[in-house]
């Protein structure tokens, strides 16, 4: 899962670790002070450093003495003088910290780097730049110990960028069940043969596990199969499926659904529609009148994780049809980039509510940010 993302974030990591070098390597005039720390010096070679280092700063401070005696009240000596106590706390901070600042200019290289990798693994690119611009706002003026592990600070600072945004429009699924009226009327849209029918089955079975009852409407009139496939779900799970003949109106099957839901005291009402793209424009109109007619509580949008950007730009057409109330990404264990998982809630500006990972039945997993982001970066065995 998601080791392409991991492998283009590679390119980031190397070019930070190589600017601080770099910077290391400016501010240690004799190139010793950046061994501080190392485990590979001598004892004695670090006190050098440290004496060398001292005297450099003992050299500042004088000079810093001196200019003070000169220093005049005018505006610009101010300036002057406040441009070379930062240059004498910095002098400081290498030498008795053993630190370095990071500036805006450290970052441009390794930023364009993770820019690069985020798009190459098909994040948006509005959410690519709030993500750089997250970063470079979180390291910028930040300090560096010399001798730690770049990479830590490079997956710390992307770890905590990633988290926001994704937790941005975050929707506890679980929480909204339990408050709203019954019956709930949830309604799944999608483009054709995404896993929306699947998708469909594993929420309910997610429901009632969790001790909810659940009617199945087959709305879905448009598709030969589409309404025998739901009900084998429905057999295997032992719920109610209503369904209508091929070809009738969804609209009308959804409808007699929630009143088959109010009649018997049913919890919630997961309806099927048809497989449909933003280009038709008969099976979008068509999308709105079951909209209209049946006024669904949550309106879920359903697509392949492995779909990419076009999976992102499908949600936001359909947002714009017929508002979305958040999105279940399916084949997600089958994603090398992750770049829709990123992107989609960004986006519509809807969370994701559920992944798919698997064939199962069980295998949905409620959306959680970190969850995400965990094997988003590698950090967990399972990934």
């Amino acid at each position: 899962m998601f080791n392409n993302f991991r492998e283009k974030l590679a390119g980031y990591k190397e070019s930070l670790a190589s600017k601080l070098q770099e910077k290391l390597s400016k501010n240690c005039q004799t190139g010793n002070i950046a061994d501080i720390g190392n485990p590979d010096i001598s004892a004695t070679t670090t006190e050098k450093t440290l004496e060398t280092g001292l005297t450099q700063l003992s050299e500042i401070s004088s000079h810093e003495v001196q200019s003070s005696e000169k220093r005049s009240t005018d505006t610009d000596n101010d300036l002057k003088q406040k441009s070379k106590f930062s240059l004498l706390d910095k002098a400081k901070l290498l030498v008795f910290e053993q630190e370095v600042f990071l500036d805006e200019k450290d970052l441009e290289e390794p930023l364009w780097q993770l820019e690069m990798a985020l798009l190459e693994s098909d994040v948006a690119l509005p959410v690519a730049e709030e993500i750089v611009s997250s970063i470079k706002s979180d390291l910028v003026g930040s300090k560096k110990k010399i001798g730690s592990n770049t990479a830590d600070l490079a997956e710390r600072s992307l770890k905590k960028a990633l988290i926001e945004l994704l937790s941005e429009n975050y929707l506890d699924f679980d929480d909204y069940i339990r408050d709203v009226t019954r019956p709930i009327k949830i309604l799944f849209v999608g483009v054709n043969g995404t896993g929306k029918t699947t998708s469909i089955a594993k929420v309910a079975k997610y429901l009632q596990d969790r001790n909810y009852s659940v009617v199945l409407a087959a709305g879905d009139t448009f598709r030969a199969g589409a309404i025998e496939q739901l009900e084998v779900h429905g057999k295997k799970l032992g719920l109610k499926v209503i369904k209508h003949k091929t070809g009738s109106d969804p609209a009308a099957v959804v409808f007699d659904a929630i009143e088959y839901a109010k009649a018997h005291n049913k919890d919630i009402v997961l309806a099927d529609t048809a497989g449909r793209l933003h280009t038709n424009i008969n099976l979008m109109d068509q999308m709105k009148k079951i909209v209209r007619v049946t006024r669904p509580d949550l309106l879920i949008f359903v697509d392949e994780a492995i779909a990419g950007n076009d999976a992102v730009e499908r949600a936001r057409l359909f947002n714009e049809s017929v508002p979305i109330g958040g999105s279940i990404l399916t084949k997600t264990d089958a994603d090398a980039k992750g770049g829709s998982a990123i992107s989609i809630s960004y986006v519509t500006g809807k969370p994701i509510l559920f992944l798919g990972v698997g064939q199962m039945y069980s295998d949905l997993v409620k959306f959680e940010p970190r969850w995400l982001v965990d094997r988003l970066l590698g950090e967990t065995a399972s990934a």
